[in-house]
């Protein structure tokens, strides 16, 4: 697509690489909202407005898709556009490639707003930015489309109680740190997909009983994952996650999972995903064996999703 904007030119690191040996998911998170202030700019509203009206740009919704796993070393370059907007929402795009081969490593639909930058409360689109959203409004190509994900009315916000009512698993807890929380204090939207990603070793001990430190040849990769941010935690809030298995396919399993407050017992996100096991040699997807089907499909659960 030629006509998205450029928005950032960089490369993979290794640190920010997990067991798998790939670029971890936190850090397309991270890029894309990176890559977000640098179309804010383009759109009217750069960093100089931002800081002196403290409004910014923020996805309330993130949908994700991992076209290809990126490796240590790999350059990426990253565009993006409009593709919409409703009232004050905007609908954006963003297009991760591989600088070296050009090849789509991720696509990224975002729902954005404008808050104020000290409370996050939604703020009306000035009309000086109408010219300049018209200016870069593109299509939405094909292969950005949603492919294995319901992009529905999202769940009713859930509590903490019900989630646990559900049989959801406990999979993540613990509080939000100073390293991860922007300059007033909020967490960064790449540790909501980070705390999700720290949970996926439990979440698998307990619900297929493994445990991936034994075999350094098995792991697992997200093909796509849809986030809904409800509320913004602060600097020691304590978090806590509950997941739950919605649906087994041949080589797909999705599964959805519900952030809480624990002080409150709210939601703060929920998310849905739908990941693989990979084998970490062929860096290929593999099939999930029929007994093992059957047991998870032993563990479904209604109602959940993002």
């Amino acid at each position: 697509m030629t006509n998205l904007v450029p928005l950032l030119r960089s490369s993979v690191q290794t640190w920010e690489c997990d067991d798998m040996g790939h670029m971890n998911v936190q850090f397309y998170v991270a890029k894309a909202n990176e890559g977000l202030a640098v179309l804010s700019h383009h759109l009217g509203h750069g960093p100089t407005v931002a800081r002196q009206t403290s409004r910014v740009l923020l996805p309330r919704e993130h949908h994700i898709r991992f076209h290809r796993e990126q490796r240590p070393g790999a350059g990426l370059t990253l565009e993006g556009g409009v593709t919409g907007r409703e009232g004050d929402t905007l609908k954006v795009y963003e297009e991760l490639t591989n600088s070296a081969s050009g090849t789509v490593a991720a696509t990224i639909n975002a729902d954005v707003v404008l808050v104020d930058a000290q409370t996050r409360e939604p703020q009306p689109l000035p009309t000086s930015m109408d010219a300049a959203i018209n200016a870069h409004t593109v299509e939405l190509p094909a292969h950005g489309q949603p492919r294995g994900l319901d992009m529905g009315p999202p769940v009713d916000t859930p509590t903490l109680a019900q989630a646990d009512d559900m049989g959801m698993v406990y999979t993540w807890q613990g509080t939000v740190k100073p390293n991860q929380c922007n300059p007033h204090g909020y967490m960064n939207q790449q540790h909501f997909m980070g705390l999700v990603s720290d949970s996926i070793a439990n979440l698998l001990s307990q619900t297929r009983g493994d445990d991936r430190s034994n075999d350094p040849n098995i792991g697992g990769a997200a093909l796509e994952y849809r986030f809904v941010y409800r509320s913004w935690p602060k600097e020691g809030d304590i978090l806590t996650l509950r997941s739950g298995l919605k649906h087994v396919g041949p080589k797909t399993y999705t599964w959805a999972h519900w952030m809480f407050d624990v002080e409150t017992g709210k939601a703060v996100a929920t998310a849905e995903a739908v990941a693989v096991t990979l084998d970490l040699v062929a860096r290929k997807a593999i099939g999930i064996p029929d007994a093992m089907r059957a047991h998870l499909e032993s563990q479904l659960v209604d109602g959940i999703g993002a």
